[in-house]
Formats: C-alpha cells, structure tokens, sequence
C-alpha cells in the first residue's frame, strides 16, 4: 500500500506527481480529529470540478468524517480555526475563513493566511498532483510523505511558523494564530511578484521568504518561484496517507511514524482519504 503523508505550513511547497494504476476510480476522504480543538475543515472543488457532498463542516476533537471524490476531481482542503457558530450554523472563524458567514462555504476558498493542500486526481498522463501551497499565508503546519511508492519525497514543513512570524505578518495569537505572506501584509509588487516582478527572473526572495526557508527548507516562498523540482514516482496502488504535525525541524527528514501524535493524518486511497488531526 502506498501512503502520502501531508503536514501543514506557510507559502508553495514543491509539486509531486504520482502515476496511478487504477484511473477511474473513485477516493475517499476521511476526516478524523485526533487535535484537542475543535476544527472547521474547508472544501472547495475546482472550477469544472465536480463538487463534493459538503464544502465545509464541524469537526470536533476525536471525531471522523468521510467524503468521496470521484475520478478526475480536483480542489482543496483547509482547516478553520477559533470559529464561532450558532445554532443555526452562522457565524465566522479567526483563521481559514471563508466568509460565506457558515459553516458551509458554499463555493468560497479560504481568507488568507490559510494553509492549502491541493489535489489533482487522475490528471494529466493518469497522474495524480498534490501540492501544499503557502503562497496564501499559514495557519498550521503540513508536509506531504509518501510510504510504500517508488520515488516520491516527502516535502513540506512541520515547524510552528505562528511562534517565529514577524509582529508584522502575525495574524491574532493562541489556538486562532496565523502568519500572513508578505504580499497580503504590505502588497507591494516585489513581495506580491507582479508588475515588473512578475517573473522568476525579477521575483526574488525577501527577507521574510529568507527566514520561512531557513525553517521549511523545502517550501516555496514566492508566486513566481522558478520551476520546482518534481517527482514521477509510481505507486503501488492509489493509497495516500497525509498527516499534519505540528512542532519544529524539517520533518522530511524523519519517518512519518513518528510525527503522527503531533497533529493531522490524511490517508487517501482508491477508496479513502483520511485526514486525522492530532
């Protein structure tokens, strides 16, 4: 069984590719809360996508919750924070908001500074793309591992950006914490990579990209990055585990097994997904 292992953290983390064997089929994504909050996940499905059965929902600690994707459905997946909701589920969350003022987000991406993990099924050539983008600012940690294939590096980051962002880019504090890119909190076009940056010749890294990289060496920290480096690896079938940890140190460097007590799992496969937050 091949597993993709995701955990959260800030700006574009590099592209993987993996070539699947059974196109067609339909995953499953479960959702189970391992963390001691309560958790607000997000879904928005790509434009022509077809949608999935919800687009946001409650998730309290120690609970689970399964969606399924049929094949070719691309879209991405987010975590809202510090949400307060009435009875009739309205109301608004800190971080991850997608401002449709409910629980459901109806179509409506995540406000920045969000975390997103991103997937493509059975795309271009049978391949399946997943990417955890930091580009929109972040408020939990991620990176992508996967077990059991043949060449797909883990990527991504589990250090705890909110303890190291700048007074600057910090976004709220506690449990409903986030760190803002550079380019939403200033909007200048060097930071934002657009007007005469709009290149990776003229895109460079800020100071604020600087410090991210230093502690998630295997993110990206610009729109316009050049070209990252990918992966085609083969897996052995369509099984995908993605886990979140929170913590320091560059957890691509150490067996996912061991961050699993730390934050969220995702575990997807010809019929399931999980997402587990520990």
């Amino acid at each position: 069984m091949s597993h993709i292992l995701l955990l959260q953290n800030l700006i574009s983390l590099s592209l993987v590719m993996c070539l699947r064997f059974l196109t067609g089929e339909s995953v499953t994504f479960a959702f189970v809360n391992r963390c001691g909050d309560t958790i607000w996940p997000g879904v928005l499905s790509n434009s022509g996508s077809s949608k999935l059965e919800t687009t946001g929902f409650e998730l309290p600690a120690g609970a689970s919750r399964t969606l399924l994707a049929p094949s070719g459905w691309s879209g991405r997946f987010w975590a809202r924070t510090g949400c307060s909701f009435d009875a009739a589920g309205h109301g608004s969350c800190a971080t991850g908001d997608c401002g449709s003022g409910q629980v459901e987000c109806n179509g409506a991406g995540a406000a920045p500074p969000a975390t997103l993990a991103e997937f493509t099924l059975d795309g271009s050539e049978g391949k399946d793309f997943y990417d955890v983008s930091l580009v929109d600012g972040y408020n939990l940690p991620m990176v992508v591992e996967v077990t059991g294939g043949d060449g797909c590096a883990a990527t991504g980051c589990a250090a705890d950006l909110n303890r190291r962002c700048p007074a600057e880019l910090k976004l709220g504090d506690g449990h409903a914490a986030a760190c803002r890119s550079a380019c939403e909190a200033f909007g200048r076009p060097e930071f934002c990579c657009s007007g005469e940056y709009d290149s990776p010749t003229t895109c460079r890294p800020s100071v604020y990209s600087a410090m991210f990289k230093s502690a998630c060496p295997r993110s990206q920290k610009a729109t316009k990055n050049s070209a990252p480096k990918t992966t085609e690896p083969v897996m052995e079938d369509d099984s995908w585990l993605a886990s979140l940890a929170s913590g320091d140190g560059d957890p691509t460097r150490r067996r996912a097994s061991s961050l699993l007590p730390a934050s969220l799992t995702v575990a997807v496969t010809t019929t399931g997904l999980l997402f587990a937050f520990f």
